[in-house]
């Protein structure tokens, strides 16, 4: 039986972290972390996760921030605010919530935020220091930071001689992810949906991270036994068996198989998820030492 790698314990613990951080950076009369939230429209999924952000981020003892714009708004009054947070010494975390309406281009909209602001790691300047190596100062986004800290969990900082596979090629997970492992000395291949014979790429895997979004793709005889299998996915399928119309959460990997052959495994929900938000809290709090000349903290 796999061993289920607990994202709740894990989050919880680096929340704990961060509030000391924050606690210490208020002894040394540095003030304390900024995180500015910006959303734009009503996306009902969208309000629930700026929500948990803003109230995770008081939790914390940040100065919380949240800018809640109509669906209307335009690309030039999004960048003017951006701009503002920009010069706001008293912010040191900036994160637009995606999706944006359609007449912003979320490109652009990232590329203004200031790449030391930048919490969510998207920026260009973030994105080829990850790339290069230069973690000191890079912040990396925020799902696959905190997928990185639970395969350490299982497997430790230094992956020597492991082989990785990341099912997966996106800006926001996949790429990041394979930078995360070299820069921990893995052998990283990155498989997608062209790749020729996914499934046998996949057995070769000590470390195997699925993030395509589709549910239950990766099946148990992928699964090399003993394998560390970290599933990013958040699909809902329909759940006949819970009534009419009602839908249930499953990852990008058939857990029920998969747990058989795996050595450790992240469920969904549970695993990865919690993650997320608590590495945002992470960045901004390493964002605002770096801000006051301070080494960042380790989590």
């Amino acid at each position: 039986m796999a061993q289920v790698i607990d994202g709740k314990s894990v989050a919880a613990d680096v929340v704990q972290k961060v509030k000391a951080a924050t606690a210490d950076l208020a002894a040394k009369n540095k003030g304390k972390p900024g995180l500015a939230v910006v959303i734009v429209g009503e996306d009902p999924a969208s309000q629930v996760y700026v929500a948990s952000k803003s109230r995770t981020a008081k939790e914390c003892g940040f100065h919380s921030v949240q800018h809640t714009l109509p669906a209307a708004t335009t690309q030039a009054d999004l960048l003017k605010l951006i701009a503002d947070l920009n010069a706001d010494t008293a912010i040191h975390g900036i994160l637009v919530q995606l999706p944006l309406p359609s007449q912003i281009d979320a490109g652009t909209v990232i590329q203004a935020i200031a790449p030391e602001k930048d919490v969510d790691g998207f920026h260009f300047i973030n994105v080829g220091k990850l790339g290069t190596g230069e973690l000191d100062t890079a912040f990396v986004p925020c799902t696959p930071a905190g997928s990185m800290l639970l395969i350490e969990r299982v497997r430790g900082k230094d992956l020597s001689g492991l082989s990785a596979v990341v099912v997966g090629r996106s800006n926001i997970v996949g790429k990041p992810m394979a930078n995360l492992l070299l820069a921990a000395n893995c052998t990283v291949t990155v498989a997608h949906s062209r790749t020729k014979d996914l499934p046998a790429l996949a057995r070769t895997a000590d470390i195997l991270v699925a993030a395509v979004g589709r549910p239950e793709m990766v099946k148990g005889d992928w699964v090399k036994p003993g394998a560390t299998v970290v599933d990013v996915g958040i699909n809902r399928i329909p759940a006949p068996e819970k009534g009419e119309g009602k839908t249930r959460l499953v990852g990008d990997v058939a857990y029920a198989e998969a747990e058989k052959a795996a050595g450790a495994i992240t469920p969904v929900p549970g695993g990865v998820g919690p993650m997320t938000i608590a590495m945002l809290m992470a960045n901004t709090v390493a964002s605002a030492y770096l801000a006051a000349g301070l080494k960042r903290p380790v989590f």
